[in-house]
């Protein structure tokens, strides 16, 4: 094993949740710079060693990583060319040990499990990160365009974060349709179905087009749809030659993506969901069934996030 670099830690790996951005890594939608790359980056941690530089931490803390490996530590690191990501541009946590820098690690509560809080690192603050880019006031109408394990989340953050605002789900399985009314939504139905009333905000979490114009389609005047993947995949582009602009763009409607994640987020959102019992429904695996898990999400109709544990 290399030295350890003085501003890092080294983890022994306890769990790793799935996120579908390791298709995009596979496939080619967002490659790595060179191969051959360890992917993971929903990894929870024990610090087994700890380098000369660093301070805060002891043998044996419990800690997570998450898609940021390591940035400028500015206000926009998610944006600087400096973006360096767990498990695409740096190794990550398939694997039984791993190294990151002190400075992008978080603790992780007591009262979390490691194959709890693994899915929280991603698929969790990238959904805190987004309904912070959807400018909702407390009484808003939301939208949750696919539900899956970011989706279910970000449900249980903005029951948390947002009491008063009416949550919509779009899903194309009824049984989705079913769970989300369980946890709190106010309507669920199809991706093509209008909710009761246009929501102000709607959040994207699909890999697919169709479900853009569909989400445009359900704004209020004024709303904004937030789309968190990484990158879509092409199987419906053609969808999107449907745009009309009166029925999808007018009325000052407007469109933000999320790019990427910040410490700043993982940090906040990790207490939080201590705080509100925020909890994913997981499935866990050994990590020689990683492959096995991925072609399970590839398929799609995942209720439970995948996580793996070191043999």
């Amino acid at each position: 094993m290399p030295p350890l670099p003085n501003d890092s830690l080294l983890l022994r790996v306890l769990a790793c949740g799935v996120c579908h951005t390791e298709l995009d890594i596979i496939e080619g939608r967002t490659p790595p710079p060179k191969l051959p790359v360890i992917p993971g980056h929903e990894v929870v941690g024990s610090v087994e060693e700890i380098g000369k530089n660093t301070a805060g931490y002891t043998i044996g803390d419990q800690v997570g990583v998450g898609w940021i490996f390591r940035s400028s530590g500015g206000a926009h690191e998610n944006l600087s060319p400096e973006f360096c990501a767990t498990g695409r541009d740096a190794d990550g946590g398939y694997a039984e040990y791993m190294s990151v820098p002190a400075a992008y690690v978080v603790p992780i509560p007591a009262s979390l499990t490691a194959t709890e809080a693994a899915p929280l690192l991603c698929a969790g603050a990238i959904g805190y990160r987004a309904l912070q880019l959807c400018n909702l006031d407390d009484g808003d109408r939301l939208g949750l365009m696919g539900f899956g394990a970011s989706g279910r989340l970000t449900l249980q953050a903005a029951r948390y974060l947002y009491p008063h605002s009416e949550v919509d789900v779009f899903a194309r399985d009824e049984a989705d349709q079913e769970d989300a009314i369980g946890m709190g939504a106010t309507w669920a139905g199809g991706v093509d179905e209008r909710p009761p009333s246009p929501c102000q905000t709607i959040i994207d979490t699909t890999p697919a087009w169709t479900p853009v114009l569909h989400a445009l389609k359900h704004l209020a005047p004024g709303g904004r749809l937030v789309i968190n993947a990484i990158r879509k995949e092409d199987g419906d582009r053609a969808f999107l030659g449907g745009l009309d602009y009166t029925e999808h763009l007018w009325m000052e409607k407007e469109v933000k993506t999320v790019a990427n994640i910040t410490h700043h987020d993982i940090s906040q959102f990790i207490p939080i969901a201590a705080a509100a019992d925020i909890r994913p429904s997981v499935e866990v695996l050994p990590l020689k069934r990683a492959n096995d898990a991925l072609c399970h999400l590839k398929r799609g109709g995942n209720r439970n996030a995948f996580v793996l544990l070191p043999a």
